[in-house]
Protein backbone atom coordinates (compact mmCIF):
# COMPACT_ATOMS: atom_id res chain seq x y z
CA UNK A 1 0.00 0.00 0.00
CA UNK A 2 1.06 3.17 -1.15
CA UNK A 3 2.30 5.94 1.71
CA UNK A 4 -0.18 8.78 1.96
CA UNK A 5 1.56 12.26 2.47
CA UNK A 6 -0.55 15.08 3.15
CA UNK A 7 0.59 18.57 2.21
CA UNK A 8 -0.62 21.69 4.53
CA UNK A 9 -0.64 25.07 2.19
CA UNK A 10 -0.10 22.53 -1.32
CA UNK A 11 -0.46 25.49 -3.84
CA UNK A 12 2.66 27.14 -3.42
CA UNK A 13 4.60 26.75 -6.83
CA UNK A 14 7.52 24.45 -4.37
CA UNK A 15 4.58 22.99 -3.04
CA UNK A 16 2.50 21.97 -5.40
CA UNK A 17 5.23 20.98 -7.51
CA UNK A 18 6.70 18.33 -5.18
CA UNK A 19 2.99 17.23 -4.65
CA UNK A 20 2.41 16.38 -8.68
CA UNK A 21 6.04 14.72 -8.35
CA UNK A 22 5.25 12.54 -5.40
CA UNK A 23 2.23 11.30 -6.79
CA UNK A 24 3.85 10.24 -9.96
CA UNK A 25 6.75 8.78 -8.09
CA UNK A 26 3.84 6.32 -6.21
CA UNK A 27 2.73 8.04 -3.21
CA UNK A 28 -0.97 8.81 -2.31
CA UNK A 29 -1.40 12.50 -1.86
CA UNK A 30 -3.70 14.74 -0.69
CA UNK A 31 -3.61 18.63 0.20
CA UNK A 32 -5.45 21.90 1.13
CA UNK A 33 -4.67 25.75 1.48
CA UNK A 34 -6.93 28.77 0.98
CA UNK A 35 -5.65 29.81 -2.24
CA UNK A 36 -6.91 27.20 -4.28
CA UNK A 37 -6.92 28.74 -8.05
CA UNK A 38 -5.37 28.03 -11.76
CA UNK A 39 -3.05 27.15 -12.85
CA UNK A 40 -1.70 25.11 -9.84
CA UNK A 41 -5.43 23.91 -8.78
CA UNK A 42 -5.82 22.49 -12.40
CA UNK A 43 -2.15 21.37 -12.14
CA UNK A 44 -3.03 19.35 -9.41
CA UNK A 45 -6.25 17.95 -10.33
CA UNK A 46 -4.81 16.94 -13.46
CA UNK A 47 -2.46 14.89 -11.67
CA UNK A 48 -5.37 13.26 -9.53
CA UNK A 49 -4.35 15.06 -6.19
CA UNK A 50 -7.52 15.99 -4.24
CA UNK A 51 -7.34 19.28 -2.48
CA UNK A 52 -9.74 20.97 0.35
CA UNK A 53 -9.92 25.12 -0.21
CA UNK A 54 -8.80 26.37 3.03
CA UNK A 55 -7.57 25.34 6.46
CA UNK A 56 -10.05 23.74 9.34
CA UNK A 57 -9.53 20.58 11.56
CA UNK A 58 -12.39 18.85 9.64
CA UNK A 59 -10.75 19.16 6.59
CA UNK A 60 -7.08 17.16 7.58
CA UNK A 61 -7.22 13.28 7.22
CA UNK A 62 -6.57 11.16 9.97
CA UNK A 63 -5.12 8.61 8.35
CA UNK A 64 -2.03 10.11 6.54
CA UNK A 65 1.52 8.86 6.95
CA UNK A 66 3.39 11.75 7.28
CA UNK A 67 1.83 15.69 7.27
CA UNK A 68 4.11 18.24 5.24
CA UNK A 69 3.65 21.64 6.83
CA UNK A 70 5.04 24.36 4.03
CA UNK A 71 6.77 27.39 4.53
CA UNK A 72 4.07 30.07 4.75
CA UNK A 73 1.98 27.91 7.57
CA UNK A 74 2.43 29.38 10.85
CA UNK A 75 0.68 28.67 14.19
CA UNK A 76 -2.62 29.88 14.60
CA UNK A 77 -3.70 27.95 11.41
CA UNK A 78 -6.60 26.00 11.89
CA UNK A 79 -5.38 22.47 10.11
CA UNK A 80 -1.73 22.80 11.63
CA UNK A 81 -3.59 23.07 15.50
CA UNK A 82 -5.80 20.26 15.28
CA UNK A 83 -2.94 18.51 13.61
CA UNK A 84 -0.31 19.38 16.37
CA UNK A 85 -3.12 18.41 19.15
CA UNK A 86 -4.21 14.83 17.80
CA UNK A 87 0.12 13.98 17.74
CA UNK A 88 0.49 12.94 14.24
CA UNK A 89 3.92 13.01 12.05
CA UNK A 90 4.89 15.98 10.74
CA UNK A 91 7.66 17.35 8.91
CA UNK A 92 9.18 20.27 6.49
CA UNK A 93 9.03 20.11 2.50
CA UNK A 94 12.67 19.94 2.48
CA UNK A 95 12.93 17.11 5.43
CA UNK A 96 10.61 15.28 3.63
CA UNK A 97 12.70 15.59 0.05
CA UNK A 98 15.67 14.06 2.33
CA UNK A 99 14.22 11.80 3.83
CA UNK A 100 12.09 10.29 0.67
CA UNK A 101 13.79 11.32 -2.16
CA UNK A 102 17.41 12.41 -2.11
CA UNK A 103 18.74 10.36 0.66
CA UNK A 104 21.19 7.36 -1.30
CA UNK A 105 21.24 9.45 -4.29
CA UNK A 106 23.85 11.73 -6.11
CA UNK A 107 22.53 14.88 -4.86
CA UNK A 108 23.95 18.18 -6.81
CA UNK A 109 22.65 21.35 -4.91
CA UNK A 110 22.86 24.39 -6.40
CA UNK A 111 22.85 27.41 -4.02
CA UNK A 112 23.92 31.38 -4.06
CA UNK A 113 22.17 34.68 -3.67
CA UNK A 114 22.18 34.90 -7.31
CA UNK A 115 21.55 32.68 -10.41
CA UNK A 116 19.91 29.39 -8.90
CA UNK A 117 16.87 28.73 -10.94
CA UNK A 118 18.54 29.10 -14.40
CA UNK A 119 22.07 27.41 -13.07
CA UNK A 120 19.58 24.18 -11.58
CA UNK A 121 17.66 24.24 -14.62
CA UNK A 122 20.70 24.31 -17.13
CA UNK A 123 22.43 21.24 -15.61
CA UNK A 124 19.09 19.13 -15.12
CA UNK A 125 18.78 19.66 -18.83
CA UNK A 126 22.78 18.54 -19.65
CA UNK A 127 22.01 15.73 -17.77
CA UNK A 128 18.47 14.85 -19.52
CA UNK A 129 19.90 15.78 -22.72
CA UNK A 130 23.01 13.25 -21.93
CA UNK A 131 20.46 10.65 -21.29
CA UNK A 132 21.65 10.39 -17.25
CA UNK A 133 17.56 10.41 -16.06
CA UNK A 134 18.02 12.97 -13.30
CA UNK A 135 15.71 13.62 -10.58
CA UNK A 136 15.24 17.60 -10.18
CA UNK A 137 13.61 20.04 -7.77
CA UNK A 138 13.70 23.68 -9.70
CA UNK A 139 11.72 26.76 -8.16
CA UNK A 140 10.68 28.02 -11.41
CA UNK A 141 9.15 26.92 -14.97
CA UNK A 142 12.03 25.24 -17.09
CA UNK A 143 11.44 25.52 -21.29
CA UNK A 144 13.32 22.71 -21.69
CA UNK A 145 11.78 20.47 -18.90
CA UNK A 146 7.99 19.30 -18.68
CA UNK A 147 8.06 20.46 -14.95
CA UNK A 148 9.57 22.20 -12.63
CA UNK A 149 10.66 18.91 -10.18
CA UNK A 150 10.07 14.81 -11.56
CA UNK A 151 11.53 12.31 -8.47
CA UNK A 152 12.37 9.01 -10.48
CA UNK A 153 14.81 5.98 -9.27
CA UNK A 154 17.84 7.59 -11.26
CA UNK A 155 21.15 8.28 -9.97
CA UNK A 156 21.41 11.66 -10.15
CA UNK A 157 19.57 14.45 -8.63
CA UNK A 158 19.16 18.17 -8.84
CA UNK A 159 17.75 20.81 -6.56
CA UNK A 160 17.51 24.33 -6.37
CA UNK A 161 19.14 25.07 -2.57
CA UNK A 162 17.43 28.28 -1.37
CA UNK A 163 19.07 29.41 1.81
CA UNK A 164 15.56 30.60 2.71
CA UNK A 165 14.31 28.92 6.30
CA UNK A 166 12.73 25.43 6.54
CA UNK A 167 8.90 26.28 8.20
CA UNK A 168 7.97 27.84 10.76
CA UNK A 169 9.46 24.95 13.57
CA UNK A 170 12.72 25.07 11.87
CA UNK A 171 14.47 28.48 11.02
CA UNK A 172 17.60 26.74 9.47
CA UNK A 173 18.08 27.21 5.39
CA UNK A 174 16.36 24.84 3.33
CA UNK A 175 19.72 23.75 1.58
CA UNK A 176 20.41 21.96 5.24
CA UNK A 177 18.37 19.16 4.17
CA UNK A 178 19.86 18.45 0.84
CA UNK A 179 22.80 16.31 1.36
CA UNK A 180 24.90 17.36 -1.48
CA UNK A 181 27.69 15.45 -3.27
CA UNK A 182 28.10 18.44 -5.29
CA UNK A 183 27.77 22.12 -4.00
CA UNK A 184 27.75 24.80 -6.06
CA UNK A 185 27.74 28.55 -4.71
CA UNK A 186 26.94 31.13 -7.14
CA UNK A 187 27.61 33.70 -5.39
CA UNK A 188 27.06 35.39 -1.79
CA UNK A 189 25.81 38.50 -1.30
CA UNK A 190 23.21 40.40 1.59
CA UNK A 191 19.46 39.02 1.15
CA UNK A 192 16.40 38.09 3.05
CA UNK A 193 16.48 41.18 4.98
CA UNK A 194 13.27 39.86 7.23
CA UNK A 195 15.38 36.39 8.55
CA UNK A 196 19.46 37.65 8.26
CA UNK A 197 20.20 40.34 10.41
CA UNK A 198 23.73 40.78 8.05
CA UNK A 199 26.17 39.65 5.49
CA UNK A 200 27.88 37.59 8.17
CA UNK A 201 24.85 35.61 9.30
CA UNK A 202 23.99 34.77 5.63
CA UNK A 203 28.08 33.42 5.01
CA UNK A 204 27.55 31.17 8.27
CA UNK A 205 24.79 29.42 6.71
CA UNK A 206 26.32 28.70 3.76
CA UNK A 207 29.53 27.45 5.46
CA UNK A 208 26.97 24.78 7.02
CA UNK A 209 25.80 23.40 3.25
CA UNK A 210 29.67 23.46 3.07
CA UNK A 211 29.72 21.41 6.41
CA UNK A 212 27.65 19.11 4.66
CA UNK A 213 29.90 18.01 2.08
CA UNK A 214 31.66 14.63 1.84
CA UNK A 215 35.52 13.81 1.47
CA UNK A 216 34.33 12.26 -1.94
CA UNK A 217 32.00 15.12 -3.18
CA UNK A 218 32.97 18.63 -5.02
CA UNK A 219 32.60 22.04 -3.66
CA UNK A 220 32.20 24.81 -6.38
CA UNK A 221 32.77 28.24 -5.88
CA UNK A 222 32.66 31.21 -7.70
CA UNK A 223 36.25 32.04 -7.54
CA UNK A 224 36.12 35.87 -8.30
CA UNK A 225 34.03 36.44 -5.00
CA UNK A 226 35.71 37.00 -2.05
CA UNK A 227 32.29 35.89 0.44
CA UNK A 228 32.73 32.77 -1.50
CA UNK A 229 36.10 32.38 -0.80
CA UNK A 230 35.71 32.92 2.70
CA UNK A 231 34.78 29.33 3.30
CA UNK A 232 35.78 26.41 4.21
CA UNK A 233 35.43 22.77 3.07
CA UNK A 234 36.58 19.09 4.17
CA UNK A 235 35.76 18.27 0.35
CA UNK A 236 37.95 19.34 -2.66
CA UNK A 237 37.54 22.85 -3.86
CA UNK A 238 37.41 24.50 -7.18
CA UNK A 239 37.17 27.74 -7.91
CA UNK A 240 34.76 29.06 -11.18
CA UNK A 241 35.99 32.61 -12.47
CA UNK A 242 37.25 34.99 -14.83
CA UNK A 243 40.38 36.04 -12.33
CA UNK A 244 43.60 34.31 -13.18
CA UNK A 245 43.77 32.88 -8.99
CA UNK A 246 40.60 30.56 -10.87
CA UNK A 247 41.62 26.87 -10.95
CA UNK A 248 38.85 26.74 -13.35
CA UNK A 249 38.87 30.07 -15.52
CA UNK A 250 36.94 31.22 -18.00
CA UNK A 251 37.38 33.20 -20.72
CA UNK A 252 34.84 34.96 -22.95
CA UNK A 253 35.71 34.31 -26.96
CA UNK A 254 32.68 35.92 -28.17
CA UNK A 255 29.59 37.85 -27.84
CA UNK A 256 26.48 38.12 -30.02
CA UNK A 257 23.01 39.16 -29.47
CA UNK A 258 21.71 35.72 -28.98
CA UNK A 259 24.57 33.73 -27.61
CA UNK A 260 27.83 33.75 -25.91
CA UNK A 261 30.83 31.83 -26.42
CA UNK A 262 33.37 30.86 -23.68
CA UNK A 263 36.56 29.08 -22.67
CA UNK A 264 37.57 27.02 -19.63
CA UNK A 265 40.90 26.21 -18.77
CA UNK A 266 40.95 26.75 -22.73
CA UNK A 267 38.16 23.84 -23.68
CA UNK A 268 35.74 25.91 -25.66
CA UNK A 269 31.84 26.11 -25.14
CA UNK A 270 28.48 28.10 -25.89
CA UNK A 271 25.65 28.95 -24.21
CA UNK A 272 22.23 30.66 -26.12
CA UNK A 273 22.14 33.37 -23.53
CA UNK A 274 23.70 36.92 -22.79
CA UNK A 275 26.10 38.64 -20.02
CA UNK A 276 28.58 37.34 -17.73
CA UNK A 277 26.67 36.32 -15.12
CA UNK A 278 25.19 33.26 -17.64
CA UNK A 279 28.22 32.31 -18.66
CA UNK A 280 29.68 32.07 -15.27
CA UNK A 281 26.57 29.72 -13.97
CA UNK A 282 27.30 27.45 -18.02
CA UNK A 283 30.77 27.44 -16.27
CA UNK A 284 29.65 26.09 -13.15
CA UNK A 285 27.38 23.24 -14.88
CA UNK A 286 30.39 22.53 -16.77
CA UNK A 287 32.26 21.50 -13.69
CA UNK A 288 29.68 19.84 -11.91
CA UNK A 289 28.64 18.00 -15.44
CA UNK A 290 32.54 16.54 -15.57
CA UNK A 291 32.16 15.65 -11.66
CA UNK A 292 29.19 13.50 -12.82
CA UNK A 293 30.93 11.94 -15.34
CA UNK A 294 29.86 13.22 -19.05
CA UNK A 295 31.95 14.15 -21.87
CA UNK A 296 32.53 17.68 -23.10
CA UNK A 297 30.66 16.60 -25.95
CA UNK A 298 27.56 15.64 -23.83
CA UNK A 299 27.90 19.04 -21.67
CA UNK A 300 28.22 21.27 -25.33
CA UNK A 301 25.47 19.18 -26.86
CA UNK A 302 22.97 20.44 -23.67
CA UNK A 303 23.98 23.82 -23.14
CA UNK A 304 24.08 24.62 -26.55
CA UNK A 305 20.20 23.65 -27.04
CA UNK A 306 19.06 25.29 -23.49
CA UNK A 307 15.93 27.24 -23.64
CA UNK A 308 15.96 28.82 -20.23
CA UNK A 309 13.79 29.51 -17.70
CA UNK A 310 10.37 31.35 -17.83
CA UNK A 311 10.19 34.94 -16.50
CA UNK A 312 14.04 34.83 -16.66
CA UNK A 313 14.22 37.55 -19.42
CA UNK A 314 11.38 36.66 -21.06
CA UNK A 315 9.72 38.46 -24.27
CA UNK A 316 6.36 39.18 -23.22
CA UNK A 317 5.52 41.49 -26.86
CA UNK A 318 6.64 43.71 -29.38
CA UNK A 319 4.77 46.48 -30.29
CA UNK A 320 5.68 49.54 -32.31
CA UNK A 321 8.98 48.80 -32.39
CA UNK A 322 8.80 48.29 -28.63
CA UNK A 323 10.02 45.27 -27.21
CA UNK A 324 8.30 44.43 -23.39
CA UNK A 325 10.27 41.69 -21.40
CA UNK A 326 9.87 40.29 -18.19
CA UNK A 327 12.39 39.60 -15.56
CA UNK A 328 12.46 38.20 -12.02
CA UNK A 329 15.10 40.74 -10.99
CA UNK A 330 14.47 41.77 -7.23
CA UNK A 331 17.86 42.21 -5.92
CA UNK A 332 20.08 45.51 -7.19
CA UNK A 333 22.49 42.72 -8.66
CA UNK A 334 20.37 41.14 -10.69
CA UNK A 335 18.87 43.91 -12.02
CA UNK A 336 22.35 45.49 -12.61
CA UNK A 337 23.55 42.45 -14.28
CA UNK A 338 20.76 42.08 -16.47
CA UNK A 339 20.82 45.58 -17.65
CA UNK A 340 24.10 44.80 -18.93
CA UNK A 341 23.57 41.70 -20.84
CA UNK A 342 21.21 42.99 -22.47
CA UNK A 343 23.43 46.25 -23.81
CA UNK A 344 25.01 42.59 -25.82
CA UNK A 345 21.51 41.75 -26.88
CA UNK A 346 19.92 44.65 -27.80
CA UNK A 347 23.33 47.05 -29.10
CA UNK A 348 22.16 51.10 -29.34
CA UNK A 349 18.91 50.63 -28.20
CA UNK A 350 17.65 52.69 -25.35
CA UNK A 351 17.03 50.53 -22.19
CA UNK A 352 14.30 51.12 -19.78
CA UNK A 353 14.02 49.54 -16.25
CA UNK A 354 10.71 49.36 -14.38
CA UNK A 355 11.25 48.40 -10.95
CA UNK A 356 8.76 47.23 -8.50
CA UNK A 357 10.06 46.57 -4.83
CA UNK A 358 7.77 43.35 -3.47
CA UNK A 359 10.61 41.20 -2.23
CA UNK A 360 11.14 41.13 1.29
CA UNK A 361 14.44 42.67 1.28
CA UNK A 362 13.66 45.29 -1.76
CA UNK A 363 11.13 46.72 0.13
CA UNK A 364 13.68 47.76 2.53
CA UNK A 365 16.33 50.39 2.65
CA UNK A 366 19.03 48.70 3.56
CA UNK A 367 20.20 47.95 -0.31
CA UNK A 368 19.03 51.75 -1.55
CA UNK A 369 22.57 52.67 -2.82
CA UNK A 370 22.73 49.59 -4.46
CA UNK A 371 19.15 49.94 -6.02
CA UNK A 372 20.37 53.93 -7.25
CA UNK A 373 23.59 52.48 -8.88
CA UNK A 374 21.79 49.81 -10.44
CA UNK A 375 18.94 51.97 -11.99
CA UNK A 376 21.90 53.92 -13.27
CA UNK A 377 22.64 50.85 -15.88
CA UNK A 378 18.79 52.04 -17.50
CA UNK A 379 18.60 54.75 -20.12
CA UNK A 380 15.40 55.71 -18.19
CA UNK A 381 13.53 53.83 -15.64
CA UNK A 382 10.32 53.92 -13.37
CA UNK A 383 9.87 53.14 -9.71
CA UNK A 384 6.61 52.03 -8.43
CA UNK A 385 5.20 51.90 -5.24
CA UNK A 386 6.68 49.73 -2.47
CA UNK A 387 4.06 46.38 -2.43
CA UNK A 388 2.54 46.37 1.16
CA UNK A 389 4.55 49.23 3.01
CA UNK A 390 2.39 48.21 6.24
CA UNK A 391 4.83 45.20 6.73
CA UNK A 392 7.96 46.99 6.57
CA UNK A 393 8.74 49.62 9.61
CA UNK A 394 8.37 52.90 8.18
CA UNK A 395 12.22 53.72 9.14
CA UNK A 396 13.12 50.73 7.61
CA UNK A 397 11.40 51.26 4.21
CA UNK A 398 12.50 52.10 0.86
CA UNK A 399 12.33 55.74 0.27
CA UNK A 400 11.17 54.99 -3.91
CA UNK A 401 10.82 58.53 -4.27
CA UNK A 402 14.67 59.64 -2.98
CA UNK A 403 15.87 56.67 -5.10
CA UNK A 404 14.40 58.09 -8.00
CA UNK A 405 15.76 61.70 -7.19
CA UNK A 406 19.21 60.44 -6.74
CA UNK A 407 19.38 58.79 -10.33
CA UNK A 408 17.99 61.58 -11.68
CA UNK A 409 21.12 63.80 -10.03
CA UNK A 410 23.57 61.20 -11.19
CA UNK A 411 21.96 62.60 -14.83
CA UNK A 412 20.00 59.49 -15.34
CA UNK A 413 16.54 59.50 -16.20
CA UNK A 414 13.91 57.97 -13.15
CA UNK A 415 10.35 58.10 -12.23
CA UNK A 416 8.93 57.52 -9.76
CA UNK A 417 4.77 56.53 -9.96
CA UNK A 418 2.40 55.30 -7.31
CA UNK A 419 0.30 52.85 -9.25
CA UNK A 420 -0.11 51.02 -12.28
CA UNK A 421 -2.04 52.94 -14.18
CA UNK A 422 0.43 55.87 -14.06
CA UNK A 423 3.51 53.73 -15.20
CA UNK A 424 1.43 52.74 -18.05
CA UNK A 425 1.23 56.51 -19.21
CA UNK A 426 4.74 57.80 -18.06
CA UNK A 427 6.07 54.47 -19.83
CA UNK A 428 3.56 55.12 -22.67
CA UNK A 429 4.47 58.87 -23.13
CA UNK A 430 8.67 58.42 -22.48
CA UNK A 431 9.31 55.09 -24.90
CA UNK A 432 9.51 55.29 -28.65
CA UNK A 433 9.97 52.69 -31.24
CA UNK A 434 13.29 50.86 -30.95
CA UNK A 435 12.95 51.29 -26.71
CA UNK A 436 13.27 47.66 -25.06
CA UNK A 437 11.15 47.67 -21.41
CA UNK A 438 12.33 45.20 -18.64
CA UNK A 439 10.00 45.04 -16.26
CA UNK A 440 11.68 43.53 -12.74
CA UNK A 441 9.59 42.06 -10.10
CA UNK A 442 9.08 38.85 -7.88
CA UNK A 443 5.29 38.99 -8.41
CA UNK A 444 2.65 39.40 -10.67
CA UNK A 445 3.52 43.29 -10.74
CA UNK A 446 -0.63 43.86 -11.34
CA UNK A 447 -0.75 42.34 -14.56
CA UNK A 448 1.61 45.18 -16.18
CA UNK A 449 3.37 43.24 -18.95
CA UNK A 450 0.29 42.42 -20.80
CA UNK A 451 -1.39 46.24 -19.89
CA UNK A 452 1.86 47.51 -21.08
CA UNK A 453 2.06 45.66 -24.42
CA UNK A 454 -1.88 47.14 -24.92
CA UNK A 455 -1.25 50.20 -23.74
CA UNK A 456 1.55 50.69 -26.27
CA UNK A 457 -0.33 49.45 -29.11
Amino acid sequence: MSKHLHFIGICGTAMGSTAVAMRQLGYKVSGSDEKVYPPMSDVLRDAGITVTEGYSAAGLPPDADLYVVGNAISRGNEELEAMLDRRLPYTSMAEMLRREVIQGKRSFVVSGTHGKTTTTTMLAWIFENAGRNPGYMIGGVPENLPSGARFNHGDLFVIEGDEYDTAYFDKRSKFLHYLPECAIVNNIEFDHADIFRDLDEIRLTFQRLLNSVPRNGLVLLNGDDRNCLSLKSYAPVKTVGLGEGCSERIVITSADPESTGFSLNGAAFSVPMIGEFNVRNAAMCVCAARHAGLTDDEIRAGLESFRGVRRRQTVRGEVNGITVIDDFGHHPTAIRETLRGFRQKYPGRRLWAVFEPRSNTSRRNVLQGELIEALKQADGSVVAAVANPEKVPEGQRLDVEAVAKAVVEGGGLCFHEAGTEAILARLKAETKSGDVIIIFSNGGFDGIHGRLVKALA
